[in-house]
């Protein structure tokens, strides 16, 4: 159906190439997941079937686009759009009316349409989706997952061939994504449309997925199964990597196929110690803390408490109200009711402030505040104004009186390979975040606040920036996450509060909120039972077993 046949990529004349004779033939009605390190190329992969690259990027393309054996090389993308749908990153961003049939609609009137046709694609849009019931609605009204899937029917009306998409489900809760990942599994099945998604959590893709295409790097490509390309990958899901650590060949790829070999596997494991939560002195406290959304509440009356020495991770459905209560324990959100205190007198006077007995971020200048609470938001790119990394890392340094190079060398630890004479706008989403990341994390803030910190990140940078964490907390300092990443909330935290409709559902230690939850609940969990988390507590179990003083013990 449509082929890359040899594409070579390169932005520079000396640069070595983004894609180095690459080929890649899509066949109709299959799923195809893209999947690599962070910055590899894999957008640039999408944006190449798009038109968008190097249309609107730049760069130096060679090769050939072909869509049942004719070049579309040379097509713009308006002209693709009629056989190649695409939605990005961020689905919101992308949108242009305000409503949802009219965002259906869009599409086909600029490729003009008859309005009797433009009236029936709608309907039956409206239908396949799900989204009869949202067709008056605003769209910044609407869901993380319910925006996903109006910006997936905006592309459908025009009844594209290929369906191209960028980590569609990289901002939705899990909940949300299994519901976008069912709809396209439906447009495979039932209506024989290939779809094509870049997708850094794979543990949320690969039960889904007919064929695994993996960029390891140097422009290349390795594609097949899942199982036969996982099988050598250096960037598997924790399903996979349990299954390497127990010996299982082939590895499973779904929960299902995992829980049947998993009852011989614990088999006199040791289960973890149960997770206790941070007991320091309160860094951050907030009382009744109320955000109001142009007379909506978005958060009700949240009680919260950040411990020195710990990691929260704040939880819940996309719109439970997790960045608005973000923003308003910096103090750069507007609250509509409660107090947020930081800080106690000594610290505050070590940091240059008044020092007063409880110090609320809302009443300090943007300096100041920066002193007390540092702040990852969810568009990360919204810190990032001058003209290269470098100059933004010098900037980082200079501003948290950093040793020169300092973060710089913390965004090497988080994404390697990152040219520092690059334009931030020229980076990838992930890259992007990693900078801003970096940026941040140079200061140290005695509290930290990180809105959706994993979005474009591949599993080593997760864990990079899992292991800055731990720094962190090791020092005194007070962590929050909010994010919808279940598998790094299981790494990192050590308490989890869940949100719904602005206000606390539950909270606890980590394995007994995640352990409760099936919907938060990550793979380890799931297979083995309650009290397990992650691989590396497995890790330690088989190996204590397996020690001499553990068979002893047996």
């Amino acid at each position: 159906m449509i082929e890359l046949r040899q594409v070579t990529l390169a932005f520079e004349e000396s640069a070595a190439p983004i894609l180095d004779r690459v080929d890649l033939r899509l066949e109709e009605g299959e799923l195809v997941v893209v999947s690599g390190r962070t910055g590899v190329g894999k957008s640039t992969l999408l944006g190449v079937l798009t038109g968008l690259v190097p249309g609107f990027t730049g760069g130096r393309l060679s090769g050939e686009v072909l869509l049942d054996s004719e070049s579309i090389l040379h097509l713009p993308p308006r002209e693709r759009a009629h056989f190649i749908g695409y939605v990005g990153q961020d689905p919101l961003a992308g949108f242009v009316t305000d409503t949802v049939e009219e965002e259906l609609a869009y599409g086909m009137e600029q490729l003009g349409l008859p309005p009797g046709t433009m009236r029936r694609r709608v309907e039956e849009t409206l239908d396949l989706l799900g989204l009869a019931e949202l067709r008056d609605r605003e769209l910044r009204t609407l869901s993380g997952g319910e925006q996903q899937r109006v910006a997936i029917g905006s592309v459908l009306t025009m009844h594209p061939r290929l369906l191209v998409l960028d980590e569609p489900t990289s901002s939705l809760d899990p909940t949300a994504a299994e519901e976008v990942l069912a709809t396209l599994t439906r447009l495979v099945h039932d209506l024989g449309m290939t779809v094509l998604m870049a997708e850094h959590r794979l543990e949320r893709v690969l039960p889904f997925a007919d064929r695994l295409v993996l960029l390891p790097g140097a422009g290349r490509l390795v594609q097949g199964t899942p199982a036969e390309v996982l099988r050598h990958s250096p960037v598997v899901p924790p399903i996979v990597e349990l299954g390497r650590v127990a010996g299982w060949e082939p590895a499973p790829l779904t929960v299902r196929d995992a829980r049947r070999r998993a009852r011989e596997l614990v088999r006199g494991l040791v289960a973890p110690a149960p997770v206790e939560a941070a007991s320091g002195r309160v860094l951050l406290r907030a009382d009744r803390v109320a955000v109001t959304h142009s007379r909506t509440p978005a958060v009700n009356g949240v009680d919260l408490s950040l411990h020195a020495g710990g990691v929260t991770a704040l939880m819940g459905r996309n719109g439970s109200g997790k960045s608005s209560l973000i923003w308003a324990l910096q103090g750069s959100g507007r609250r509509s009711g409660g107090r947020v205190a930081v800080l106690d007198r000594a610290e505050a006077g070590a940091a240059g402030l008044p020092a007063a007995a409880d110090l609320d971020p809302a009443d300090l200048d943007a300096a100041s505040r920066r002193e007390l609470v540092g702040l990852v938001p969810q568009t990360a790119a919204d810190l990032l104004y001058l003209e290269t990394v470098a100059r933004e890392c010098a900037a980082a340094d200079e501003g948290a009186g950093a040793e020169p190079g300092a973060c710089a060398a913390l965004l090497e630890r988080l994404v390697p390979g990152i040219e520092h004479h690059t334009h931030p706008r020229d980076l990838s989403e992930g890259q992007r975040l990693a900078l801003v990341l970096a940026i941040v994390l140079t200061a140290r803030p005695k509290v930290l606040l990180l809105d959706e910190p994993t979005r474009g990140l591949d599993y080593p940078a997760k864990e990079e920036l899992a292991r800055v964490l731990d720094d962190l907390a090791d020092a005194e300092h007070a962590v929050l996450v909010a994010t919808h990443d279940v598998e790094f909330a299981a790494r990192v935290a050590d308490e989890v509060v869940v949100l719904a409709e602005g206000e606390v559902v539950s909270d606890g230690p980590v394995d007994q909120v995640l352990g409760e939850s099936p919907a938060f609940a990550p793979q380890v969990t799931k297979i083995l039972g309650p009290g397990w988390l992650r691989v590396d507590q497995v890790t330690a179990a088989l190996a204590e077993q397996r020690s001499p003083a553990g068979v002893l013990d047996g």
